[in-house]
């Protein structure tokens, strides 16, 4: 088999430019080496590919090339939907993208511009704030009342507590440099890391499971909540999912915070405070509504779904999607591929060419307005059978907070240079949480 090229820098380096200069390692890769490159895992080849066309013929070969958990398994404790395949997770899957789509997240809308509203109140005329910081607390409710019902009270606050406590954890200097380790996934005992990160889900997966034997015994389907849902949901077989199974797929649902939602919204703050003309149409075009505008017209809006799409293009919610397994032979770009390599997307490098989006550095809404891209030059969730279910609810989401901040309050970013960035797993966050300052707040729309 031939291969496609590969970086002739030694992997240890490779791996210490990827850990502390990530982006700009990719950028020097791309340029070098082209759209499609050979990494060495060990003996095994993973390749990652960022050309369109290479992607299609990817997403498109699904009996050559498959998504398998093995590759894409973290540390935890639960069998949730990322812990399965075949039939098993296919039929998981549908249970929760029902749950994630339709009329039913339509009546969230209202419900995530009032905590928006709500928790931006708190903070003081003057005085700095972290942006992330902020823009977690707003998705942490969201997520617990739209997976398991819950606004107020002592559960309430319990599981807000452990999923603050877990998602601070995880996103630590100290965490994230020992998961980069080869013995990353030992549990050395009491005191260790990852006996305490174990301890953490340990303590949310006790509350979500008791929080389902005790919504069993007070079954209400009229309820809107995803736990409602799976406790009446059956398996493929007709069965009713047992306890274990509604508490592992609600895990991975509640946490989602952590990951995507709060990092796309706090960036996107910080991209529409950069750009003071970006702001200022948005801001037109937010009041174009009037003061009390109904959700679904505002997620509707053109150049608000423009600003949030190419803050995704810069940082999508995940530079790369999950690993592919070549199952029979299959050539992509012109290379044979053999069974056993493994293929990755690289999501990153496809927002990133200047062939697709000229100028890929800058902040520039107007060129989704400009043009429709497709689904394998634009896909900030990832794509084919594995990309992000809560992908849809996710943007919803992401326009509704960023439409009630922006036409109800005057913000401005505390430092004037760029923002740095910090990688964690996948994910490319902000290194300072994106610091900002409250002006005052807008009295009437269209003052």
């Amino acid at each position: 088999m031939t291969l496609p090229p590969s970086p002739k820098t030694p992997t240890w380096l490779l791996g210490l430019q990827l850990l502390t200069n990530p982006l700009g390692c990719m950028d020097a890769i791309y340029k070098r080496y082209g759209d499609i490159v050979t990494m060495m895992d060990g003996s095994t080849p993973v390749i990652y590919v960022s050309n369109p066309s290479g992607l299609k013929q990817i997403f498109s070969s699904t009996r050559e090339i498959t998504v398998s958990s093995i590759f894409n398994q973290k540390p935890t404790l639960t069998q949730g939907i990322a812990q399965i395949d075949g039939l098993v997770h296919k039929h998981r899957r549908s249970l929760l993208i029902k749950v994630y789509q339709g009329k039913r997240m339509e009546t969230f809308g209202q419900r995530i511009c009032e905590l928006t509203e709500k928790i931006m109140s708190q903070q003081a005329v003057g005085k700095t704030f972290i942006a992330y910081e902020t823009i977690l607390k707003i998705t942490l409710q969201i997520a617990i009342e739209v997976v398991i019902g819950l606004r107020e009270g002592e559960r309430f606050k319990k599981i807000k507590h452990l999923c603050n406590s877990l998602i601070k954890y995880e996103n630590s200097s100290l965490f994230n440099i020992i998961g980069q380790l080869p013995f990353a996934e030992i549990d050395f005992g009491k005191g260790s890391l990852l006996s305490y990160h174990n301890y953490l889900e340990e303590e949310v997966l006790q509350f979500l499971h008791d929080e389902v034997k005790q919504r069993r015994k007070q079954a209400d389907s009229s309820r809107t909540d995803m736990l409602c849902d799976l406790i009446f949901a059956c398996d493929e077989t007709g069965k009713a999912l047992s306890d274990e199974e509604v508490r592992d797929l609600l895990f991975l649902p509640i946490l989602a915070s952590r990951d995507g939602a709060s990092h796309s919204i706090t960036w996107s703050l910080y991209w529409i405070h950069r750009s003071p003309a970006v702001r200022k149409r948005l801001f037109e075009e937010l009041n174009s509504l009037g003061e009390n505008p109904d959700p679904m017209d505002v997620v509707a809006l053109p150049y608000l779904n423009a600003v949030c799409n190419e803050s995704l293009r810069i940082w999508p919610s995940a530079l790369f999607t999950f690993r592919r397994l070549v199952e029979a032979p299959v050539e992509i770009m012109g290379y044979e591929l053999v069974p056993g390599t493994v293929i990755v997307c690289n999501i990153y490098s496809t927002h990133q060419r200047e062939d697709v989006y000229p100028e890929p550095k800058q902040f520039k809404p107007e060129r989704f307005l400009e043009k429709k891209f497709s689904p394998y030059e634009f896909i900030p969730f990832g794509g084919g059978a594995r990309n992000c279910i809560a992908g849809a609810f996710g943007m919803f989401q992401m326009k509704l907070v960023l439409a009630t901040i922006i036409s109800r309050y005057e913000l401005a970013l505390v430092n004037k240079q760029p923002e740095g960035q910090r990688l964690v797993g996948d994910q490319c966050h902000a290194k300072s949480g994106v610091k900002m300052v409250m002006h005052g707040r807008y009295q009437h729309q269209g003052q």
